[in-house]
């Protein structure tokens, strides 16, 4: 797998730079030596657990995504990995503070047998590859089969099903990649299962994905009434989400369809279902042993009460016949450095509360601080949580007080490495409007020679890939892409908006 880049932000603020109004939270400046006019601070991650500690980090100046990119006192590099291009003890050279914000990038692998067959990768590698990750792209799922099998029972599972099922026609007014749609577009794949070691009240997606599921276009749900005997009485204690999800599912498992319901599903062409308390164990190969061609599965039953509740195996196996296999168990993190602690069995950085043990100045947020677990707003409130404790240190006096560089320091590094910015975006729209006001935004790595301006006349436009040229996609509106069929290599300039992907 090839390694993504890691994005990072760092802050520089400048005499100009405006502060906190009076009455606010007390600005850095008043807890700061006075030998230095602002902290200089990293960000490692530029995903949301790294959005949410700068948002905190500027509070009372900002308060959303775009406007944390638009603030003067906040700089984006990306396609820098922290770890290879630069190290972590260097960014703490420059810098007061280095918060850790890179998420999880792994995905958790199944090791039971036959997984290295053909035929069978992870969920999280299939999302990269219909959303046009550079590393994901030379995937090349099979989709000749009837039959596909996801081992996982979370939102990305439901979002891999959602897009093997959806009908091209739908799919091509998304902004799924052109090569994607076309694999997509002669996919034979007519039944999806997915499948989970507990049971329905254990299931880790949200009501919102599986109402889309439930709706999706073509398709129809297959639930088993027996999985969920007896399930009534147990959600009435539950929280109310899991009690809404719980009794979607108990609905659309046990309730007759209304008629124009039950047509809909009658004369739809292909099918999803959860299978409960099943665990694989092995992946069975074709009989000439080329290539997956079922799963073999352990039935279980719960033991255990709330959080404690762990699936056991009865004894008895089932083999589930299938082309393709899509493993969606889970992500995990990745050690950054050598000199930062890593936790490989819990696959987190050991912290108290955001601060890296034993490495003072060095904090952690997101995934990569919990492990993959939680929503937006888990995230939202666990990166507020570190912030909150950096703002603390610094108060306290427990950050270095002397003047430190910050982005000067690591772009001089970063060119003499030979990744010094050959691009620049200065941008008129979205993300590259807010860049352009920082002017400190680059890309060091693969975009030699390339340059992106607003142009009047394009109005808007969509980085997509990280290559030797450009290769930008346009849309009509700032909105969801509507067409994907053209592609700039090299001519003039184009405008960037929303998210700036760059890998």
């Amino acid at each position: 797998m090839a390694s993504r880049c890691w994005r990072w932000w760092g802050w520089s603020a400048r005499p100009r730079t405006r502060l906190p109004p009076a009455g606010s939270t007390p600005s850095f400046r008043h807890h700061f030596s006075t030998q230095e006019k602002t902290p200089q601070i990293c960000v490692v991650g530029s995903g949301p657990a790294g959005f949410y500690t700068a948002q905190h980090l500027l509070k009372n100046v900002i308060n959303t995504f775009t406007q944390t990119a638009h603030s003067g006192r906040c700089a984006f590099w990306g396609n820098v990995e922290v770890g290879r291009d630069v190290t972590v003890p260097e960014l703490r050279e420059a810098y007061h503070a280095v918060v850790l914000s890179y998420g999880a990038e792994d995905h958790r692998a199944l090791e039971i047998p036959g997984e290295e067959l053909p035929g069978v990768c992870s969920a999280r590698a299939f999302v990269g590859w219909y959303n046009g990750l550079p590393e994901n792209q030379e995937l090349e799922p099979d989709l000749s089969c009837d039959t596909a099998v996801i081992l996982g029972q979370g939102n990305v599972a439901l979002d891999v099903a959602r897009i093997l099922l959806t009908p091209p026609e739908h799919l091509e007014r998304t902004d799924i990649t052109k090569a994607a749609l076309g694999v997509l577009r002669q996919s034979r794949v007519k039944t999806v299962w997915l499948v989970g070691r507990r049971g329905p009240l254990q299931v880790a997606f949200t009501i919102k994905e599986l109402r889309e599921m439930i709706q999706l276009p073509g398709a129809r749900p297959i639930l088993d009434p027996v999985d969920f005997l007896g399930l009534q009485d147990k959600i009435k204690e539950v929280p109310r989400p899991r009690k809404r999800l719980t009794e979607l599912l108990l609905r659309t498992a046990t309730e007759k369809p209304g008629p124009e319901e039950a047509a809909r599903q009658a004369s739809a062409s292909r099918a999803w279902g959860l299978r409960f308390f099943r665990s694989p164990q092995q992946v069975l190969p074709s009989p000439d042993g080329r290539r997956a061609a079922g799963v073999r599965l352990a039935v279980t039953r719960l033991e255990g009460v709330d959080e404690a509740t762990r699936a056991v195996p009865t004894g008895d196996m089932e083999d589930l016949p299938c082309g393709l296999v899509l493993s969606s168990i889970g992500y995990k993190s990745r050690p950054v450095d050598p000199s930062v602690p890593f936790d490989s069995k819990l696959g987190v950085i050991p912290n108290v509360e955001g601060r890296v043990m034993d490495v003072p100045g060095l904090y952690c947020s997101g995934w990569v601080k919990r492990g993959p677990t939680g929503v937006i707003a888990t995230t939202m409130t666990d990166s507020f949580l570190t912030g909150q404790m950096l703002l603390q240190d610094l108060k306290a006096g427990l950050l270095p007080s002397g003047p430190r560089p910050g982005y000067a320091a690591i772009q001089a590094l970063l060119s003499s490495r030979g990744l010094g910015p050959d691009a620049e975006v200065l941008g008129s729209g979205g993300s590259g409007q807010s860049l352009s006001q920082t002017g400190r935004s680059w890309m060091p790595r693969r975009w030699s020679g390339a340059r992106a301006r607003g142009s009047p006349g394009r109005s808007w436009w969509i980085l997509r890939r990280c290559c030797a040229s450009w290769a930008t996609e346009p849309s009509p509106s700032p909105g969801p892409q509507q067409g994907r069929d053209e592609c700039w290599e090299g001519k003039g300039w184009v405008r960037l908006s929303g998210t700036l992907h760059l890998c």
